[in-house]
């Protein structure tokens, strides 16, 4: 159930999508930082036990 956005309705609509893209895009790069972090993590304490 859409509302009547009458003349304002691409801008609002692409408004919407844009912003939409965005957070997926910043939720995206988060997690892949989030694994790129956590495999040097991961590698830091591997070496950190075999020099221990």
């Amino acid at each position: 159930m859409m509302p009547d956005l009458g003349k304002y309705a691409d801008a609002v609509l692409s408004s919407y999508a844009v912003s939409i893209l965005l957070i997926v895009a910043l939720v995206a790069f988060s997690v892949m930082r989030a694994r790129k972090v956590r495999a040097q993590l991961d590698e830091v304490e591997r070496r950190s036990r075999k020099h221990g």
